[in-house]
């Protein structure tokens, strides 16, 4: 997988552990690496024995210029986190992780979804409104930092004829509530966002609270809306269900071992240190 900063992604333990289970003798590492060395690192990728590649921030949007073939979902969103090498050394690029948020919010029980809210306002944002327009949802409300630099987020809410309004976050405010709360603001962010009074009050008021994000301990927003008694789930599920599916696409077995790079991908967590 490639990516930066990418030290502490689970994403080595998901597929190895997949691999394993499949009987594959194959690896999966980690690789930093930024917009500027993407270039050079894809030149290197298409020789064997590449079979395919992981993609994380900020190079999901970066790669999509880079790919012989976007699936659909790829396009739709104009964000790729997985590239399969194809026999010619061609680069096919998919996105799977509009329906690995979609798996996630079902495994943690989240209901009828008609107007959510999403924090952020990049690549991992648009995912989020195209998995919104799955799950039945007719309004989005984007709350940004920047709401100038959103305007894809926007355009894909239309496209998906979605209500959508790109706001700054002091207009969280203005929000009486949603039925879905989906941050994509990384966790080091997160403190200074929710220092806005209006930000924090609509954690409160949702109806359920979704954080893309994952780790050890709980993140400041997940914290915020357990304590105010809000159903919410971190981004493990999501990593889970969305790796599955590019295990398949890599390898071209179905189904993956879900349960046993979820047994891996908990038991990494919880170690020690």
């Amino acid at each position: 997988m490639a990516g930066s900063p990418i030290s502490s992604s689970l994403s080595p333990v998901l597929h190895r552990a997949a691999y394993e289970a499949l009987g594959l003798d194959w690896g999966y590492d980690a690789h930093d690496v930024d917009v500027a060395g993407l270039p050079a690192f894809l030149a290197g990728l298409r020789r064997p024995p590449w079979r395919g590649l992981s993609l994380t921030m900020p190079l999901k949007q970066a790669v999509v210029a880079d790919c012989a073939s976007l699936s659909d979902q790829a396009r739709q969103v104009r964000a790729v986190n997985t590239l399969v090498v194809d026999p010619d050394g061609r680069l096919e690029g998919s996105n799977t992780d509009v329906p690995g948020l979609v798996a996630a919010w079902q495994e943690a029980g989240v209901g009828t979804v008609e107007h959510a809210a999403v924090l952020g306002g990049g690549a991992t944002a648009r995912s989020a409104v195209a998995a919104l327009a799955q799950v039945g949802a007719t309004r989005v409300s984007v709350l940004t930092r920047a709401p100038q630099r959103a305007g894809g987020v926007a355009s894909l809410a239309q496209e998906l004829e979605l209500s959508a309004d790109v706001s700054p976050l002091s207009a969280a405010r203005a929000l009486a509530t949603v039925d879905l709360l989906v941050s994509t603001v990384p966790l080091p962010a997160q403190p200074a966002l929710l220092s806005d009074e209006g930000l924090a009050e609509l954690v409160g008021r949702a109806a359920a609270v979704f954080d893309v994000g994952y780790g050890p301990d709980e993140s400041p927003l997940l914290r915020l809306a357990r304590e105010a008694g809000v159903p919410c789930a971190d981004g493990f599920a999501m990593l889970l269900h969305q790796a599955t599916l590019q295990v398949e696409l890599m390898t071209g077995l179905r189904p993956a071992p879900l349960e046993a790079m979820r047994s891996a991908g908990l038991a990494a967590l919880s170690a020690p240190g």
